[in-house]
């Protein structure tokens, strides 16, 4: 008899998935990367060095250095942990806020639904990038606000799944009993609904960090991001686009762990969503 449990039936699938195995496997390694870079950086991120300026890659540098002879290879280990730091952060906020404004909105209805629904609509219809870099403009380029402000611009997407997966549950025969029973709104959408409806959010976190790292890096790219000294892959690229000619690795490094970051991310995320389609599920049962 085969085990039909959820998460026997999840990881089944999962690992099947060989894309999505190596999409967990990379961001396993970034995290491993983060988490240990004062243990596998082997110079400081900042020591200037002049005798060794805009070196190519060597023995001494493997990934070379940048125009103030810093190590390209400890400052890429160091800027790994601004980058997923931004994307967590940011993801959680924008989780976060399109949770609360989702299940009011699916919950509910009515006018609370239209009046949500509407300024959804009108956040969708402004560019987000352009939306991103008019905030920055005015509020600085933080750190901290670069979290905020990716995060307060991007919930958009959640809340509608939020909403739609209420719309689906708030009829099911589990909610009308514990409205029977007297349950309070309040825990009718977050003990009995909003647990069921967590699997699209997540897999919309995992794709969402994707984007977030992309983003921090096109602001650290243009200058409104992660200022210098500290390190990111987005200030790195910049860099290497002023000695293009004469400094390769400072493009070429940077640019393929973006990539390889939000192809990661990507991966696992489909990985994931076609893991929990419960539309797949009579085929593994059979």
């Amino acid at each position: 008899m085969k085990d039909t449990r959820f998460s026997s039936l999840f990881w089944n699938r999962f690992r099947r998935n060989s894309l999505a195995v190596a999409g967990g496997i990379l961001v396993l390694l970034l995290f491993v990367v983060a988490a240990f870079a004062p243990l596998l950086s082997p110079y400081n991120p900042d020591d200037i060095d002049s005798r060794h300026v805009l070196d190519p890659p060597g023995i001494d540098h493997p990934l070379g250095t940048d125009d103030l002879g810093r190590d390209v290879l400890s400052r890429m280990i160091w800027g790994s942990r601004i980058s997923l730091a931004v994307g967590f952060v940011a993801v959680g906020i924008a989780t976060l806020i399109g949770m609360i404004l989702g299940a009011v909105s699916g919950y509910y209805g009515g006018w609370t639904d239209r009046i949500i629904m509407r300024s959804i609509d009108i956040m969708l219809a402004i560019p987000t990038f352009f939306l991103i870099l008019a905030v920055i403009a005015f509020v600085g380029s933080g750190i901290g606000n670069i979290m905020a402000v990716i995060g307060l611009t991007s919930w958009m997407g959640v809340a509608r799944l939020v909403r739609a997966e209420f719309l689906s549950l708030k009829g099911r025969e589990f909610v009308l009993a514990a409205k029977a029973l007297g349950a309070r709104d309040l825990r009718i959408i977050f003990r009995h609904i909003m647990i069921n409806s967590m699997a699209p959010v997540l897999v919309s976190a995992v794709l969402g960090v994707a984007g977030a790292v992309l983003v921090e890096s096109a602001l650290s790219f243009l200058g409104l991001g992660v200022q210098p000294p500290t390190p990111s892959w987005g200030n790195i690229l910049t860099l290497g686009k002023d000695n293009i000619e004469i400094a390769w690795w400072l493009s070429v490094f940077p640019g393929v762990a973006i990539l390889i970051t939000v192809l990661a991310y990507n991966l696992l995320g489909e990985g994931i969503r076609d893991s929990i389609d419960p539309r797949l599920w009579s085929h593994e049962r059979r």
